[in-house]
């Protein structure tokens, strides 16, 4: 095998080795931006989970309050 073919062969290793890595790096930029989207959208119905939840309280507090007021009086 002569110097040059195995150059060849040296770069053409390190060409499909470039090649992997670039497409690990496009994986990974997709996933990232799928679990970006995804904490978005976790994030959003959390907040509509806590003001669900606090709608919820305000009411049951009323409740109990009107069920004290109601007990008084009789």
């Amino acid at each position: 095998m002569t110097e040059g073919s195995k150059d060849r062969l040296e770069l053409a290793a390190l060409e499909s080795r470039v090649d992997e890595l670039i497409k690990t790096v496009e994986g990974l930029a997709s996933e990232n931006k799928a679990l970006r989207s995804q904490q978005a959208t976790l994030a959003t119905e959390r907040a509509l989970l806590i003001d669900k939840t606090e709608q919820a309280r305000s009411r049951v507090e009323a409740m109990i309050a009107r069920l004290k007021a109601m007990e008084t009086r009789s």
